[in-house]
């Protein structure tokens, strides 16, 4: 098999994808997935929104993408070799950790968090890993007024409202879908850095020092329909990733 032209076929594919995905969501007037504008509102103007319909049918054709980007870099990852990683060191004592009732959060004696870079808004990376199910599932009722609140013998109880459904047109914060979209375009453009990435997560699996031994998810590959629904190229790309990521991972164990 001709991994290099399987490689190439499906990560031109999924650009395409991608970019139709921004456009979709009004990201940005440049197609090309690698600039996309500031998720984060501007000062003086709304946060971006976009209609319930529009965010439900980008989620629809996003969390496939996400899976099929997942599977090309392990793909992609095939011939990538890296030496074995560094012993780890000894961790110095922290108060933050040791301190009754502190954060869990390690900082090294002598650090100020006043000198600590501040994250970049809007950076984010791709997860490597699918997302495992959930053991269980919390059924919330629906709910069909909005709560009220009044003091006997103080206040009149307000009369009940409804709480009215769902509509379609409702406006739904598009800041987290930008982000994701963002994340997705970076990966494919630097492709060869995050097929690294995951020979880095390998080596340290390899060792023991992850969690999970397995990238991918037990099942159904997360955003996947039955063949009967699949009317968008990304599920069919999908498809043949997952098949060539699952020929990769099997070959690796084996060898």
């Amino acid at each position: 098999m001709d991994w290099n032209m399987a490689i190439e076929r499906n990560h031109g594919a999924l650009k395409r994808i991608v970019a139709a995905l921004v456009a979709m969501a009004g990201l940005d007037a440049d197609p090309h997935p690698k600039v996309l504008a500031s998720p984060e509102p501007v000062e003086g103007q709304p946060r971006r929104t976009l209609t319930r319909r529009l965010h439900r049918a980008i989620l629809r054709l996003l969390r496939p993408a996400e899976s099929a980007v997942r599977r090309l870099i392990i793909v992609a990852a095939r011939g990538v070799t890296l030496p074995p990683p560094r012993p780890r060191k000894a961790r110095p004592a922290s108060i933050f950790l040791r301190k009754p009732g502190g954060t869990g959060i390690y900082l090294p004696p002598g650090v100020r968090l006043s000198v600590l870079p501040a994250r970049e808004a809007g950076r984010s990376a791709l997860p490597l890993l699918d997302p495992l199910r959930r053991s269980f599932r919390r059924r919330y009722q629906a709910q069909t007024s909005i709560p009220r609140i009044s003091f006997p013998g103080v206040t009149a109880p307000s009369p009940i409202t409804p709480r009215l459904p769902p509509a379609p047109d409702d406006r739904l914060d598009a800041t987290r879908l930008a982000l994701r979209l963002r994340a997705l375009g970076a990966a494919l453009d630097d492709l060869p850095g995050q097929a690294k990435r995951f020979a880095r997560w390998e080596a340290r699996r390899r060792i023991k020092r992850t969690r999970r031994s397995w990238p991918l998810r037990p099942g159904r590959t997360p955003g996947q329909r039955p063949a009967n629904r699949r009317r968008h190229e990304v599920f069919e790309v999908l498809g043949d990733l997952h098949w060539l990521a699952f020929e990769v991972l099997e070959h690796r164990d084996t060898s």
